[in-house]
């Protein structure tokens, strides 16, 4: 299990020769975020390098959360989270770094073993509750704690993407419309966009204990939206676990965020549990050994380069440097050789200039004479605006397609909110993604005896039924011939992506997370917002 053959590949073609002063020797893996790589510090010390997706680093909203939370995250400081060790929110492509843990997921293990034993699982709660208190202490939610964001280290468990997951979340789903995290670990007031508060966290990790002890999630398999539903409406059924562990279970798994344990509460619990405990009769660390597996052999650093680069971006090796140092009269042939090159082009684009100019101005002179194309018409006139004969090389010219005006406006940027709630107490504006919390927006969700739907005021409301992956440029096209402010959700499901587009020229993608509309009266949809403001 977690061999180093598996936790470790090897880097590819299109792999960063640098980042920052950091030299990837391995791959991780890769998530909503961008790639994962095993790199080392000056001393030698592993960390796990991450670099962000270049459409994340393009966005302005994204960089100012990995900004703050990057901020926020250089002050938790705790035994059982992985410490940020650097990192350049203002890079090109940003990174950060931190400490590497040697040891396999809690997801793996359990994928691996199957359930944990009860002193297993003490010992995670109490460890993953530490490492909430270091979290909260300075002032971040984590809001993404789920059985792959916690490595079973020797020592005890450790909390990883702390404070960083809402700015890596917050955009991933542009491009896809793919749901994002993992839902099933999800607290009720995540599920219907409520506040988030540490007792969010608190829930999760009941969850995510549940999953350790059972073996598989506490509210079970199956449809999205079904999950969320039981998570928000149900209580979870504990005689599955372990009847020591049912109280505790009980407290963090409360609906009612202020009915749940405090993470000192968790810790107390369970310390007093584990009190005495010895290493004999199959308890205590040799049981944490045998479930975390054997150590990994990390691999050492590479070699360093042969040629030296600034500390200060991201390197990517699409022009490697010579292993050999060239000779006076290599440089010389070479740049020889790149001059007369030049001097080609230039010759032939000339040429081809001229052929283009004389084609479409049939014989004018050439100050009167004019591209293909250029006239008011668009018909490829000369100069006198008379037109090319039929089948003639002007006519082929002027098929071709025009080149883009270095004026024209570029793709707004968009702004991106995700997993934005949608019932029958808020509503939408286009030019603030963010759901308001009254009835006073322009898009509202309605759920009525005979159907449930979206309704507008204003905007223009599209179902697509193209391949889903709607970007700018298609809904702008789609949206031309759409009149409609009603859209109907019978045929909405999970993955359905709806184009909108207000007065001012706001066009909106929304991509639909969870649809619930089987009880009328409780129905809600949760949607992913991409907005391109009107330019």
């Amino acid at each position: 299990m977690n061999t180093s053959s598996e936790a470790f590949r090897p880097l590819q073609a299109d792999d960063p020769v640098m980042v920052g002063e950091y030299r990837p020797a391995a791959r991780l893996g890769a998530g909503g975020m961008g790639r994962v790589y095993l790199s080392h510090t000056r001393g030698g010390r592993p960390v796990a390098l991450k670099v962000v997706r270049s459409e994340l680093a393009d966005d302005p909203a994204f960089r100012r959360r990995f900004r703050r939370e990057i901020a926020a995250a250089r002050r938790v400081r705790g035994a059982y989270t992985a410490e940020l060790i650097d990192a350049d929110p203002e890079a090109e492509t940003p990174w950060l770094a931190t400490l590497y843990i040697p040891g396999p997921s809690l997801a793996d293990v359990v994928a691996e073993r199957g359930p944990l034993p009860v002193t297993a699982v003490l010992r995670l709660m109490a460890g993953v509750a530490e490492a909430l208190q270091a979290i909260h202490e300075a002032g971040i939610v984590h809001r993404d704690l789920k059985p792959s964001n916690v490595l079973l280290a020797t020592d005890g468990p450790r909390v990883i993407d702390f404070g960083i997951s809402l700015a890596a979340d917050a955009t991933s789903f542009t491009a896809t419309g793919a749901a994002m995290g993992t839902p099933v670990f999800m607290a009720p007031e995540q599920a219907y966009g409520g506040e988030i508060t540490p007792a969010t966290d608190v829930f999760a990790l009941g969850q995510t204990a549940a999953f350790a002890a059972l073996g598989e999630p506490l509210y079970g398999d199956g449809p999205l939206p079904g999950v969320l539903y039981r998570i928000v409406h149900s209580v979870p059924d504990l005689s599955l676990l372990p009847e020591e562990l049912r109280p505790l279970f009980a407290r963090c798994l409360a609906t009612e965020p202020k009915e749940r344990a405090t993470v000192a509460d968790i810790v107390q619990w369970c310390a007093e549990r584990m009190e005495g405990e010895g290493t004999e009769g199959g308890t205590g660390s040799s049981v944490w050994r045998e479930v975390r597996g054997s150590e990994l052999t990390v691999p050492a650093p590479l070699a360093p380069s042969t040629r030296l680069l600034p500390p200060t971006a991201v390197h990517w090796p699409y022009a490697p440097p010579p292993t050999e140092p060239m000779s006076r009269r290599t440089r010389t042939a070479l740049i020889a050789g790149a001059l007369a090159a030049v001097t080609s082009l230039a010759l032939l684009g000339g040429l081809a200039w001229s052929a283009l100019g004389s084609v479409g101005s049939h014989g004018s002179t050439a100050t009167g004479s004019q591209r293909p194309g250029s006239g008011a018409s668009g018909t490829g006139t000369g100069a006198t605006g008379s037109r090319s004969g039929s089948g003639s090389v002007g006519d082929a010219v002027e098929a071709s397609p025009p080149r883009p005006s270095p004026t024209a406006p570029a793709t707004p940027l968009p702004i991106a909110e995700p997993l934005q709630t949608l019932d029958a107490t808020n509503s939408l504006n286009l030019g603030e993604p963010a759901v308001r919390k009254d009835r006073k927006g322009d898009i509202r969700f309605t759920c009525g005896a005979q159907e449930c739907s979206l309704e507008s005021r204003s905007s223009d409301l599209l179902l697509r039924y193209a391949k889903p992956g709607a970007t700018y440029d298609s809904c702008k096209f789609e949206l031309q011939g759409a009149a409609s402010h009603h859209l109907p959700l019978a045929a909405v499901a999970a993955g359905s992506e709806i184009c909108a587009k207000d007065r001012a020229g706001d066009i909106a993608l929304l991509v639909v997370q969870v649809k619930s509309t089987a009880l009328p009266e409780l129905g809600f949809l949760m949607v992913d917002v991409t907005v391109w403001p009107h330019a």
